[in-house]
């Protein structure tokens, strides 16, 4: 086979503009947006475990959660079961039940629809789990995981990844926070 020198060395820098060209059309292609947020927080409660599964495994009642006035709800604690959570101020978050384990005193949940300025985020989903915890005291986690209010790049401020992680994460401190009262002072 017999090549001409001045065509190879042609076809080369050819591959080599045509790839340099594809390289800067593909990178916005591939750019970032945003990423998966996870916040998880415990709180250990004076209490047997079984007490406190018994005031948070009940899928339909979140009345220990302080912002959440209402719950209204169908299917108990069956898988899909969903509920809505009127909040003080009458916003609703609609959400449910895809995971439901009360022999590992846990369940998982998602929110299927709220409005960003009620809680900004998208894609949110969360587990609440009762363990053992030392001197016969339970440990309540609850752990979620979703993104930002503001599905594209550049979010403002009130819909950032720091803003969803902000508020998830006061949710469920003041959440653990109230329900480590209710049960403790037996109310």
């Amino acid at each position: 086979m017999r090549m001409r020198s001045g065509t190879a060395i042609a076809g080369v820098a050819a591959l080599a503009v045509a790839g340099m060209a594809l390289n800067v059309v593909l990178e916005p292609v591939w750019a970032h947006g945003p990423t998966r947020q996870k916040v998880r927080e415990s709180i250990e409660i004076n209490a047997p475990q079984a007490k406190v599964w018994a005031a948070i495994g009940n899928f339909q009642d979140m009345s220990w959660l302080p912002p959440v006035t209402k719950t209204e709800g169908v299917k108990g604690n069956e898988i899909g079961a969903t509920r809505t959570l009127t909040l003080t101020g009458g916003a609703t978050v609609e959400e449910e039940l895809y995971k439901y384990e009360p022999d590992m005193l846990s369940y998982s949940y998602r929110i299927t629809k709220v409005d960003v300025k009620v809680l900004p985020v998208t894609n949110y989903s969360s587990t609440l789990t009762v363990s053992p915890a030392p001197d016969g005291k339970a440990k309540l986690e609850w752990a979620g995981a979703f993104y930002r209010g503001f599905p594209n790049n550049d979010p403002p401020p009130e819909l950032s990844d720091e803003a969803a992680v902000r508020a998830v994460s006061g949710l469920y401190k003041a959440g653990l926070e109230a329900l480590k009262k209710k049960i403790e002072s037996g109310s």
